[in-house]
């Protein structure tokens, strides 16, 4: 479980893991963590919210790195085939992945208020949903399982 997302914490401190353990995967891999990538990583690492690709575009814009649609989307392409992002469906948005580098299929707790994304461990989720699809002859190849709710701050305030 990811806790940290809904709770107080050095969120510098955090980031800065992530980031390092990002730069560190793309080495190993060799691929090339270019300008644009890395900042719009950065951009996803800022908080744990899941951004629009308009919204990184914008940013990206306005930092000099253009301003055209597919600048963003090749980023945010990458850097989720790379598993260093993931893509938040039921928000049409991207959020960096708090778990690089380690073979996970989590689930995407979603708070509906701020739009703050946690990723909790899927496994017996996966593991229901791969046995009721072989009852039914089905083999599953890719699932996305997302939760929407409110997270502790926004359940408070409610």
């Amino acid at each position: 479980m990811d806790p940290l997302a809904f709770a107080r914490h050095d969120h510098a401190h955090c980031s800065g893991d992530v980031l390092k353990r990002a730069e560190d995967i793309a080495a190993e891999k060799g691929l090339r963590l270019t300008p644009v990538r890395r900042r719009v990583l950065e951009i996803l690492l800022e908080e744990h919210r899941a951004l629009g690709a308009y919204d990184v575009l914008q940013r990206l814009s306005t930092e000099g790195f253009g301003n055209q649609p597919p600048v963003a989307y090749r980023a945010l392409e990458f850097l989720v085939e790379q598993g260093l992002a993931h893509r938040i469906r039921r928000l049409n948005a991207f959020a960096a992945c708090m778990h690089p580098g380690e073979a996970h299929a989590p689930a995407f707790l979603i708070c509906r208020t701020c739009n703050i994304v946690a990723e909790a461990p899927a496994e017996p989720v996966r593991e229901a949903l791969d046995a009721a699809a072989a009852d039914l002859g089905f083999v599953i190849e890719r699932s996305n399982v997302e939760a929407v709710g409110l997270c502790p701050t926004c359940r408070e305030a409610a």
